[in-house]
């Protein structure tokens, strides 16, 4: 992969920012800069020219103005897992987060408070000391805030729905360097387009969620077949899934079995079927609602038991470790009948790297019985969100192309990783009300891009014409600032030009929000 050299910062004008910055600048060759430079996806090698490490939403603020008045780009990091890379731009300014770790619960309103740099293990830690917790993804390690703004599946959505159905406000400091709480209250129609539009409206530096009693201890764990078994756990849960209990989590994960104890050695390093389950209800309930699907054909191992709720969260976080190579793509699909069922089988067998799977959610409950014109997510339809992860080792000279999921198994040759990122519209001018924001229709999202040239998966819902995109770039991350087609009226609107139909894509798949994730 090549590389960027990051352009030089004039010593003169940071040193004035630094005497105004709580946190740390870094330029190229000081201490730490490698370090903070890189990201969750080891395919990401981008050069900033100035990382600057907040402290705080001030030091967000004096960050965005020193852009501005630079003509920079921005890119913002918040728990570094965009598989895209957006939070790290390459010869610009990178706003990060991490170090904004405050989390504050109020257990008798049933909330919690996070600032834009917090993991959800750190979120999850906190709640779960008074028996609370919101849906937040699978991946410990994952950042509150690219998932939040992106949509936010996780283990509880059947119960309590998404992410962004639990978001109550979030402080934004947008692209003038002004800050606001944005709530239903003061700003009804900005919280609309950040509970999942995904981008477009500044940097968000704190978030506000609702809690539910959950735990400490709940009832989950995976459930693992052989190939031989496969057809018949995903008829089973085509049938199954639509009209299971809220209570119940469904997770798939479809790769080569890891070397884990607890599987046959015979079977390690071979095709297998995995639902990693949760139920968030009463434990007697949930071994009742759990027993159909035990009973399918032979599990090569079954580990569902009452286990903490905060260990079920961070239960897969050894197969996704910091520094690994990810390349992804995500389709929703209204069923998993024979035909689909065939197709993802197929992909499964042709994997090659233990690194690569096929992973998906099954869609439904509070989630799907939700005014999909509350939030900017979009159609909420049962069904399932299913994503085709290609990873490979950081020291493999052919990278993805050989690997499980690259593009010789996606049946076509895969877009190549853009190397702009998206960046903040660091341009002067005041923000207009936020009556003036442009709605667009409930399922505009864009799409990641069919199978291959001309294929698609059967069943798949067609893609609505979509807004166009505007030149607005974003940081990805905990911003909320690009990749969405939700944007105040800064600019007159674009010419609507319709995209040809395609599998709809989960929003967030760029990082933030929708993914396998997280």
């Amino acid at each position: 992969m090549t590389t960027t050299t990051a352009a030089p910062v004039d010593a003169t004008a940071l040193s004035g920012l630094r005497a105004r910055f709580r946190g740390a600048l870094l330029r190229p060759e000081e201490e730490g800069y490698e370090e903070a430079r890189r990201v969750w996806n080891g395919a990401i090698d981008r050069h900033p020219a100035l990382i600057a490490r907040c402290a705080g939403a001030d030091d967000v603020v004096e960050a965005v103005r020193f852009a501005r008045d630079r003509d920079l780009a921005v890119s913002v990091r918040g728990g570094g897992h965009s598989v895209a890379g957006h939070g790290v731009v390459d010869g610009g300014l990178m706003i990060d987060l991490s170090l904004m770790k405050a989390v504050r619960v109020d257990p008798e309103g049933r909330t919690a408070r996070a600032a834009g740099g917090v993991l959800w293990r750190e979120l999850d830690g906190a709640t779960q000391q008074v028996g609370l917790a919101t849906t937040g993804g699978i991946i410990g390690h994952t950042g509150i805030g690219g998932l939040t703004l992106g949509g936010g599946l996780g283990h509880l959505m059947r119960r309590h729905g998404l992410t962004v159905d639990n978001l109550l406000a979030v402080d934004l400091v947008t692209a003038d360097g002004e800050r606001l709480r944005v709530d239903a209250e003061t700003e009804p129609e900005l919280l609309w387009g950040l509970r999942g539009g995904g981008g477009n409206f500044g940097i968000a530096t704190a978030f506000e969620y609702r809690l539910h009693p959950v735990g400490p201890m709940v009832l989950g764990g995976p459930v693992v077949w052989g190939l031989d078994d496969a057809p018949q756990v995903l008829a089973f849960l085509d049938d199954f899934a639509p009209t299971a209990p809220d209570e119940l989590g469904i997770t798939i994960a479809m790769m080569l079995a890891p070397p884990a104890p607890f599987l046959p050695p015979e079977h390690r390093g071979r095709p297998v079927v995995t639902l990693v389950l949760a139920w968030a209800g009463d434990p007697a309930a949930g071994q009742r609602a759990v027993a159909p699907l035990l009973g399918i054909g032979r599990p090569l191992a079954e580990l569902v038991r009452p286990v903490p709720y905060v260990a079920l969260q961070s239960m897969l976080d050894g197969g996704a470790p910091h520094g690994r190579h990810y390349y992804w793509r995500s389709h929703r699909i209204h069923g998993l009948p024979g035909q689909v069922a065939g197709v993802l089988l197929d992909r499964l067998a042709s994997i090659t790297s233990p690194f690569s799977q096929i992973g998906g959610w099954a869609m439904g409950g509070a989630v799907s019985r939700a005014d999909p014109g509350a939030t900017a997510v979009g159609e909420r339809e049962v069904g399932f969100d299913v994503s085709f992860a290609a990873g490979w080792a950081p020291g493999d000279p052919d990278g993805r192309a050989p690997h499980g999921l690259g593009p010789r198994r996606l049946g076509g040759p895969a877009p190549p990783q853009r190397r702009r990122v998206r960046q903040l519209p660091l341009r002067r001018g005041r923000r207009r009300p936020p009556g003036r924001l442009r709605r667009p229709p409930a399922a505009a999202h864009r799409p990641q891009g069919p199978l291959g040239p001309g294929q698609r998966l059967p069943h798949e819902r067609q893609h609505r014409p979509q807004r166009p995109r505007r030149r607005v770039r974003d940081g990805g991350g905990t911003s909320a600032v690009g990749p969405g087609p939700w944007t105040a009226a800064r600019r007159p609107p674009a010419r609507r030009r319709p995209s040809p139909p395609t599998a709809r894509s989960c929003p967030g798949r760029r990082g933030t929000g929708w993914s396998p994730r997280r």
